[in-house]
């Protein structure tokens, strides 16, 4: 094996992989380390929902409707007015609070970085034409660009779905091939990036909306949502590849 390797080095047959720089590696941590913080968050508003069901503790009308909960009023209801038989559950629920607190404001920290980081010269310009593209906000926008760096890495949108790992599972065995679900290779934080992005933008492009429903009739929403995805990822291609606004399309 290592003699292949050798002389398929020496004959140029070998791609060395891509290794971005070290100022994109700094960038991309940054980017990452929001998501982290924001599974974190949910464990912590999951351990006071636990926490006051245990006790039977029920949220106030005025924050039963959705959206209502975690809010600033919410949460000060939590640390103010809530209170157990005895003082020590009180304190127990005062620091699964607090907890959460700072995980807001250290997620609001984070946010603020990397808002100043996307305004950067080294960004500002691609995340403006991703934007262009409908579903696709600040977040999705520069953690795709934190994680490609360079678009000129890709041939064509086949070789930057198989990146992002959106493309069909193949299996093979003797004389039997047959494609699957998508890979679980790839790149999964763009993967989930782009599915969710690929929900908003269904209902905000004419052309992907009208896609959407026509996928529906005949596979499972999450199967279609997949190919919005797709179709998605085939603009982000174009806008960075060519240096152009996305321009969404009109259905007649």
């Amino acid at each position: 094996d290592s003699r292949k390797l050798a002389h398929s080095l020496r004959a140029g047959e070998l791609t060395a992989i891509y290794v971005p720089a070290q100022s994109t590696l700094e960038d991309r941590s940054l980017v990452r380390i929001r998501a982290t913080m924001v599974k974190d968050m949910v464990r912590f508003k999951q351990r006071i929902k636990s926490f006051l069901y245990f006790y039977g503790i029920p949220f106030p009308p005025q924050f039963e409707k959705s959206g209502s909960h975690w809010s600033k009023r919410f949460m000060k209801w939590l640390g103010e007015e809530v209170s157990l038989q005895h003082d020590s559950g009180t304190q127990a629920l005062k620091i699964l609070v607090k907890e959460a607190e700072q995980q807001r404001q250290l997620l609001l920290e984070v946010l603020t970085k990397i808002r100043l980081l996307a305004g950067c010269e080294k960004y500002e310009k691609n995340i403006a034409l991703l934007r262009s593209i409908p579903g696709i906000g600040l977040i999705t926008a520069i953690t795709f660009l934190t994680e490609i760096e360079n678009i000129d890495r890709f041939e064509n949108t086949d070789h930057f779905a198989g990146f992002v790992g959106l493309v069909p599972n193949y299996r093979s065995s003797g004389e039997r091939a047959s494609d699957g679900e998508i890979t679980f290779r790839g790149s999964n934080i763009l993967r989930t990036s782009l599915i969710e992005t690929s929900w908003i933008a269904a209902s905000l492009d004419p052309a992907l909306s009208l896609s959407y429903n026509t996928y529906i009739k005949r596979m499972e929403s999450n199967k279609a949502i997949v190919r919005i995805a797709r179709k998605v990822l085939n603009r982000i291609y174009f806008v960075l590849k060519n240096k152009m606004e996305y321009v969404p399309g009109i259905v007649k």
